[in-house]
């Protein structure tokens, strides 16, 4: 896959983290890597971003921020306070689709989750990976509540005629409780294939060899890892 785009079933579940795993391995295997965030929300000028994080843990720096909005909104709210103008989708497939053809992998990673409206007209992140032809990663969480947000996300996807590239938890805690135990059988059975990995907890510290090393063990060989899931659920009990 040339474009992949990674989306979350909500905030704050490991996107950004998954993100930089994936570009890690890619850059590791000597790949051209290019990461865009089309819309970087919540961050004022001169703080750093997403792909700020994304490059000091991956050691990539073909890292494109597109559009900043200081609120911490989804971006179509977010340019609305703040008066900019929204994202402008069209640009952005086509400066996606440029960057492709110069790498090996380029990586998108949307704000919050699917459906988020990036201007006014409701233009998501479904949209523009439908634009590109691109491949959807879904990020989502462990613990309880994960089932209804990861299905109503795989849902959305499945009925835009969008590729599902994988589930992965962004972060898998160091003592997983029994709905987090449970909720790989059950994650898988709503993805109809094995889980395509799980960060642990506390990746987002780590130093660049380190984070290399936790992104190998715990994404799939598809994604550049060596990732097994059934593995991964007989270890967690």
């Amino acid at each position: 896959m040339t474009v992949l785009v990674v989306t979350g079933t909500g905030t704050d579940v490991g996107k950004t983290v998954v993100t930089a795993a994936l570009a890690a391995l890619a850059h590791d295997r000597r790949h051209t890597v290019a990461v865009v965030k089309p819309a970087q929300t919540g961050v004022g000028p001169g703080e750093l971003g997403d792909v700020d994080l994304i490059a000091d843990l991956s050691g990539i720096r073909d890292v494109h921020e597109l559009t900043r909005y200081p609120d911490p909104l989804a971006p179509e709210a977010a340019a609305r306070r703040s008066g900019l103008p929204p994202v402008d989708l069209e640009s952005l497939a086509a400066q996606v689709a440029k960057l492709a053809t110069s790498r090996d992998l380029v990586l998108v990673e949307g704000a919050g989750g699917l459906l988020v409206r990036y201007d006014t007209g409701g233009a998501t992140l479904a949209d523009l990976a439908r634009m590109l032809r691109a491949p959807v990663l879904v990020v989502t969480t462990a613990g309880l509540g994960t089932l209804n947000t990861t299905a109503l996300t795989l849902e959305a996807l499945a009925h835009r005629g969008l590729a599902l590239a994988g589930v992965v938890i962004g972060s898998w805690p160091d003592s997983p409780d029994l709905a987090c135990r449970s909720n790989l059988t059950d994650l898988e059975a709503l993805a109809g294939r094995p889980l395509s990995g799980a960060l642990p907890a506390g990746a987002g510290l780590l130093g660049q060899a380190e984070f290399l090393a936790a992104a190998r063990r715990s994404l799939e060989p598809a994604l550049g890892g060596a990732f097994d899931a059934k593995d991964f659920r007989a270890r967690a009990g």
